[in-house]
């Protein structure tokens, strides 16, 4: 049997049949197409006959009319043309990050409570740019969506573009840090006030905590400091539930239904990230399906090497004086030879760094995807993607 190769080892066409995968996460370093290739996975299992929810971060208004969409929101739209002959359906949404908090608030707190929360100056701001914030209501989103498809049948895969964050870990770190920050001592220092109240107060605080206090007021404001002390106190009840349902969530990302796909680029950096990735997975036993690697370099005439070309390229312009020996019908131009030339050694590079990653990491699938000639901007380049991604 021939030896396996990169190009024909992640069987990303078996993944998506496979009725028993419930969710799909893509992940990697920003800009390697993560969110190009979670909507072309929605869309090929779509038409595999899968009733598929793409869930994106990307805020790109490109891939809403990629999909044909005038917009995307924080709620499923359909996705029309995709999947009806073969019985799937395609839903696709856009993350909206406050939303996704003011409706957990909503849903885990009296009205009375939750009013006040989302009144909350604070609250306002630090549920539209606390660090953190994102991943974790990805997070929330994401057990939202996999409940209703338990709950009514609507999707029967979940398919999920991770943030575009500084560190392609922050995904699965969202949850932890969280509980961090809730447990930490600057929280507690702010609710203690609010749990204390009258002579209790003195009690709680020491000297140094309203040392602390009083400096916070100087720096943050007072009225500042008292928004934040009653944000912490409206929101005290419901930070249990945060941490559950993020243990939840969590363990879904554990079970066998689901498949994290890992999304890289032939860069140094990318794969670097992806290798470091592929092993927090394994040392955390999550389910890695594979990785596809994006962009590489194809040529039109892969048979002629990079040294070839720009040997012919030379002995054309050693005889252009002689006018009869070339022309434009006779073959190739020495430009055209020599951009070949250059594009042969991108293309030797990408493959080399691709065999280096596969080598590191022999049990890990890996299938390339050749670069695109022009940005994704249609289904018909969503279908390509996908049958790039299929084989």
């Amino acid at each position: 049997m021939a030896p396996r190769t990169p190009a024909d080892a992640f069987d990303v066409d078996a993944l998506l049949a496979d009725p028993t995968t419930g969710i799909v996460v893509c992940c990697g370093s920003g800009g390697v197409g993560k969110t190009t290739t979670a909507a072309a996975l929605g869309v090929r299992a779509a038409e595999a006959g899968r009733r598929v929810v793409v869930l994106t971060i990307d805020p790109a208004r490109r891939l809403a009319q990629s999909l044909g969409l005038s917009t995307l929101d924080n709620t499923p739209r359909p996705v029309e043309g995709v999947g009806a002959e073969a019985g799937g359906s395609l839903d696709a949404m856009m993350l909206d990050m406050k939303r996704t908090f003011d409706e957990v608030v909503l849903a885990h707190s009296t009205p009375e409570k939750a009013q006040q929360i989302l009144d909350n100056p604070f609250y306002q701001a630090v549920s539209s740019s606390f660090a953190g914030t994102q991943e974790y209501m990805a997070m929330e989103k994401l057990g939202q969506l996999r409940a209703q498809a338990d709950a009514d049948g609507t999707w029967d895969l979940v398919v999920v573009d991770t943030p575009p964050s500084r560190s392609a870990l922050d995904f699965l770190d969202a949850p932890k840090r969280l509980g961090s920050f809730l447990d930490g001592r600057f929280i507690r220092l702010l609710m203690a006030p609010a749990k204390a109240g009258g002579r209790a107060y003195l009690k709680v605080f020491s000297v140094g905590a309203n040392l602390a206090a009083a400096t916070l007021s100087k720096v943050l404001g007072g009225q500042f400091l008292s928004d934040v002390q009653t944000f912490v106190a409206a929101l005290d009840t419901m930070f249990g539930g945060f941490r559950e349902r993020a243990d939840v969530t969590y363990a879904l990302l554990k079970e066998p239904s689901t498949a994290f796909v890992v999304v890289a680029a032939p860069e140094r950096d990318a794969l670097r990230e992806a290798a470091y990735f592929v092993e927090r997975l394994e040392a955390e036993s999550m389910p890695l399906a594979g990785v596809v690697v994006n962009r590489m370099q194809q040529l039109a005439a892969p048979g002629l090497s990079g040294s070839r070309a720009t040997a012919a390229a030379e002995q054309l312009e050693d005889r252009a004086d002689d006018a009869d020996a070339v022309g434009p019908s006779t073959g190739p131009t020495p430009a055209l030879l020599r951009l070949h030339a250059t594009l042969a050694e991108v293309a030797a590079r990408h493959e080399a760094r691709v065999r280096r990653f596969v080598a590191t990491h022999p049990g890990v699938p890996v299938r390339t995807v050749p670069a695109a000639a022009t940005d994704i901007h249609d289904l018909d380049g969503l279908r390509e993607v996908g049958a790039a991604l299929g084989g």
